[in-house]
């Protein structure tokens, strides 16, 4: 089993920056593809960003690339998600997921084996 715990979120203004993080435990990340999904209130679950177990490979959505940068240190067990300029739609709950294929990154929230319980982010317009 694999516990993930987010931390970091919060209330930041628009154009601001924020980091989310993701602790383990329970057994090594460093076999684990990782990613971040959201969720709005009223929307549906949507892929963020993903990252490969060795990191070499990584994948944004169209909505967040060039602003926020996925990132792992195996070493420390976690994963951090770096947003900047941020907007109000970046709203939701963010939750950090594992998937036991650690060579696949995928969009699809089915593919993930284990979920944290998530961490709000809101921005301010």
């Amino acid at each position: 089993q694999v516990q993930l715990v987010e931390s970091g979120g919060g209330l930041v203004q628009a154009g601001g920056s924020l980091r989310v993080s993701c602790a383990a435990s329970g057994r090594t990340l460093s076999s684990f593809a990782m990613a971040w999904f959201r969720q709005a209130p009223g929307k549906e679950r949507d892929f963020v960003a993903g990252i490969s177990w060795s990191g070499g490979s990584t994948s944004y959505a169209d909505s967040v690339k060039g602003r926020f940068t996925i990132s792992r240190d195996n070493a420390k067990n976690t994963v951090y998600l770096q947003m900047n300029e941020l907007k109000p739609e970046d709203t939701a709950v963010y939750y950090c997921v594992a998937s036991g294929r650690g060579w696949k990154v995928s969009g699809t929230p089915n593919e993930y084996d284990y979920w944290g319980q998530g961490t709000q982010v809101t921005v301010s317009s």
